[in-house]
């Protein structure tokens, strides 16, 4: 028995539930997690090879062989590639001397291609062994590389120094910037840590619900669902081991708000939590962070250590007999469908994150059996302020349907990339303005799962009643291609995320890429786009979100900007499978001298 992986496994008291804590602290160790470590674990857990096997294999940042002394993670997002991202994995490939997908024959540089990282605003950008390094250029790439030969420490490879605001806090050390640009209630400065817990505890519970219902606060990762219901149904159950869990899972290409939150605003988001958990009567809080901001672990264990210190979490919150609760963190692995709130609690209790079947709904069985209240880290902000000043306050700000203020994560063709937070009700064509974004083509809203629309779709309004948004707008200028660049990267995306469960998702995507590929080179009919159109409905049987959406990459510019599609199909020709025989047979040609 390896006494290294006994002493980490004894660390999470040999529990089978925190197998995802097992698995990170393991190939921390190791560089990898090798089969006879998987051996060991399953043994030692009591679970069988297969169920381990199944986690391990699931999630994109484990590995059952070595990555390199130096594992580079390069974003492989529309926006990076906007600004470079080839060039800068040239370099790389170019100056370490292997693909990307392989390790050097060394074992002393791995390079590997990795969905959005949550730096839109800063691209092109890189993981390096856990380390963010953004604004990559060619000149940077091959600085990095001659430190790795150097066998330079990876801090000791940032030398441009440390980003704004906490990311230069000793517990961070990042090179990455926040990127504030307009300030609103959940991101200004007069918020003091423990206010809105002193006044919750002089209400009961169900007068804080009632507060919260009353703001008619939805919920900010982008389904909107009320936060008030939400928690009124948790309470409500008879299960009296309830958990509010915070989903900082955001996957979705273009979306960096949560990351901006948890580095500046982090005892806004566990005060957030602590709230509701006094409205659903919770004693156990977790902070699901997404793997690539493990680098703010550190960091966010020293402020959940000072809350305790003043007596916000632990034992009678604030001298409130009884109002026990407490909060820790647990690590994703690199998966986007992780960021749905079943698949997450799935992945908290250490197998794979695959979406639930529902009802029951996790308000009812979530985390271990037992209710789960699972809110985004901006909408559980977004309470404190609720609590603090009102929900009569909160309705004040928006439109009717959708109160409050939205944080807004602008990347792409503008000259101000940044964090907004704006009240719901702004136009696109507003915000485009404020960035400075200039001759635009089109703007995806959302993220890949959204919506793209044109200059004829501007003057709409971000709210719930028009253009719905978890946060993320990509601007694209007029000198992209946007099937090519923007779309074909979106459906590449879905197709590498989906976690495979559901027939529609496991299949359609493939497909609706292969049309797009045929049209893009030129040889489209209009019987593709019909084929398209028609097969959309099937995906309405996934069992997620994600599923649902995979399509809207295609389908949304097919509708909004149709015109791009008709420009490349051929006009005059009804039937064409893409098959040509001259090209079929022009090797064959070559070898045997045939003409």
């Amino acid at each position: 028995m390896d006494k290294t992986i006994d002493a980490i496994i004894n660390n999470y008291n040999r529990d089978k539930n925190r197998l995802m804590d097992i698995l990170i602290d393991t190939q921390d160790t190791l560089g990898c997690v090798p089969d006879s470590a998987a051996e060991q674990i399953a043994d030692a857990l009591d679970i069988s090879k297969v169920d381990l096997e199944q986690t391990l294999s699931f999630y994109h940042f484990f590995s059952k062989e070595q990555r390199g002394k130096y594992t580079v993670y390069l974003n492989n997002s529309a926006v990076a590639n906007m600004y470079g991202r080839k060039e800068v994995a040239r370099i790389f490939e170019e100056e370490a001397g292997c693909k990307f997908g392989e390790v050097t024959k060394d074992g002393l540089i791995g390079l590997f291609d990795t969905s959005c990282i949550g730096m839109n605003d800063q691209e092109p950008a890189a993981l390096i062994n856990g380390v963010v390094f953004t604004m990559l250029t060619p000149y940077r790439v091959r600085e990095l590389v001659k430190g790795m030969r150097k066998g330079l420490k990876v801090e000791e490879l940032l030398r441009t120094g440390y980003g704004d605001g906490n990311n230069s806090s000793p517990l961070i050390r990042s090179a990455v910037n926040n990127h504030i640009m307009e300030k609103g209630p959940v991101l200004s400065e007069d918020y003091v840590p423990g206010d809105a817990i002193k006044k919750i505890i002089k209400l009961d519970p169900a007068e804080v619900i009632e507060e919260v219902k009353n703001s008619n606060i939805r919920g900010r990762g982008g389904a909107g669902f009320p936060t008030g219901l939400k928690w009124d149904f948790c309470r409500r159950a008879k299960d009296k081991r309830r958990f509010v869990f915070c989903n900082a899972d955001e996957g979705e290409p273009g979306t960096f708000k949560d990351r901006v939150i948890l580095t500046e605003r982090p005892r806004l988001l566990f005060e957030g939590m602590a709230v509701a958990a006094y409205a659903i009567g919770a004693a156990e809080g977790i902070l699901y962070l997404r793997y690539e901001y493990k680098y703010l672990k550190k960091f966010l264990e020293n402020i959940l250590d000072e809350m305790r210190s003043k007596n916000l979490l632990g034992k009678n919150i604030a001298s409130k007999k009884g109002f026990d609760f407490d909060i820790r963190i647990q690590l994703g692995a690199g998966a986007y469908v992780c960021g749905e709130e079943s698949a997450l609690i799935e992945s908290a209790e250490g197998k794979r994150g695959e979406p639930r079947d529902r009802p029951p709904f996790p308000v009812e069985k979530g985390y271990l059996g037992h209710p789960t209240v699972v809110n985004n880290v901006e909408t559980l902000c977004s309470v404190v302020k609720v609590m603090l000043y009102g929900g009569e306050w909160y309705r004040s700000f928006g439109t009717d349907e959708s109160t409050g203020t939205k944080l807004l994560c602008v990347s792409g063709d503008c000259h101000y990339p940044g964090v907004y937070e704006l009240e719901w009700g702004f136009s696109v064509a507003d915000i485009l303005e404020m960035v400075g974004a200039e001759n635009v083509q089109a703007v995806q809203v959302g993220g890949p799962s959204g919506t793209c629309i044109g200059p004829d779709g501007f003057e709409r309004i971000l709210g719930y009643e028009d253009l719905a948004t978890g946060g993320s707008l990509i601007i694209i200028g007029p000198h992209r291609d946007v099937l090519r660049d923007i779309v074909l990267n979106f459906m590449d995306f879905f197709i590498e995320e989906s976690c495979g469960s559901c027939t529609p998702c496991r299949t359609l995507p493939v497909a609706i890429r292969e049309k797009l590929i045929k049209i893009i080179e030129g040889r489209g009919v209009m019987q593709d786009l019909m084929d398209i159109e028609r097969w959309r409905f099937i995906m309405k049987v996934n069992r997620c979100g994600l599923g649902h959406t995979a399509l809207n990459p295609v389908l949304s510019t097919l509708k909004n900007l149709r015109h791009l599609y008709l420009d490349l199909i051929q006009k005059e020709v009804e039937y064409d499978t893409g098959f040509r025989l001259d090209e079929a047979v022009k090797e064959g040609k070559l070898v045997t001298n045939r003409t």
